[in-house]
């Protein structure tokens, strides 16, 4: 079996779990948080959309740089509605899913640099950064939306086994 081949399954189980919690994100709703801290819900559903484009990323280049040296801190924004949400989070599962399933063995080995300033934050082989920082990411990013969603009162999807809303 190849890498691609054993993370597929993984990729699409997470994938299809973090779209079930994206379409209960409630429009008109975008601007709340929990805690000044924290993101808004608007800002993490985005943010949830983003993270499967970055498998695409990581297969692509061998390093990026999240403050490269002399620019600007970079900004965040929200997506304005959830099927823009929902438009963004598709397009960027079926390029992952795509960029993955075409990959050699030998090039999920290659190592790619995590850098903050120019500065290496570190570096893994591409497939410990897809499983760190888009599968793990995306699920612990996914457990945070669901916080969210408990706070609204809105039903919390089951994902990993029933929830207090779905038995």
């Amino acid at each position: 079996m190849s890498i691609a081949q054993s993370i597929l399954p993984e990729f699409d189980h997470e994938m299809a779990g973090t779209r079930k919690a994206l379409e209960r994100v409630p429009e008109g709703r975008f601007d709340w948080r929990p805690h000044p801290k924290s993101m808004s819900l608007g800002r993490l559903a985005t943010h949830l959309a983003e993270v499967p484009g970055w498998a695409t990323h990581t297969m692509d280049v061998t390093e990026f740089d999240v403050m490269p040296p002399g620019q600007s801190k970079p900004t965040f924004s929200s997506l304005p509605s959830r099927a823009d949400i929902l438009a963004l989070f598709d397009k960027n599962v079926a390029a992952a899913r795509a960029t993955i399933g075409q990959r050699a063995d030998a090039d999920f080995m290659v190592p790619w640099t995590l850098k903050k300033g120019g500065a290496a934050v570190f570096t893994l082989p591409r497939v410990a950064v897809l499983r760190s920082m888009v599968l793990n990411h995306n699920v612990h990013h996914r457990a945070q939306l669901g916080v969210y969603l408990r706070l609204l009162d809105i039903p919390v999807p089951a994902l990993l086994g029933p929830t207090a809303d779905e038995r």
